[in-house]
């Protein structure tokens, strides 16, 4: 099973699905971000497989703090985390998370997507 979905910022190719977890990997173009967001109930871990990105990540009420992740470089997102990925160069993301995949709550959005 391989689903490819066009994203204004790329796109994400689902690789796997099961009722316990998706895989999926992002393609984000160099300059590009995803919406700075959250989930309530989506756990997700993500590593850096080729490129590099700033990941910014804060719980609400914190300043938002930025790291940069090169390849082989993981991040754990846990529920409410607020978090975005701005590609430094073209970045390609693993993605393993539970199966919430539309619970996005988009705080901003570059591409006119936030609620």
């Amino acid at each position: 099973m391989s689903q490819r979905v066009e994203k204004p910022w790329g796109h994400e190719l689902i690789w796997a699905k099961t009722d316990r977890y998706v895989g999926k990997i992002l393609h984000i173009k160099a300059g590009e971000a995803l919406s700075l967001q959250y989930h309530r109930l989506k756990d997700e871990t993500i590593m850096v497989l080729t490129g590099r990105l700033r990941f910014e990540h804060f719980a609400e009420g914190e300043a938002p703090k930025t790291i940069e992740l090169g390849p082989r470089e993981p991040f754990h997102v846990t529920p409410l985390l607020r978090h975005r990925m701005i590609a430094v160069e073209d970045t390609d993301v693993l993605e393993v998370s539970t199966t919430e995949l539309d619970d996005v709550v988009r705080l901003e959005d570059r591409y006119g997507r936030a609620k």
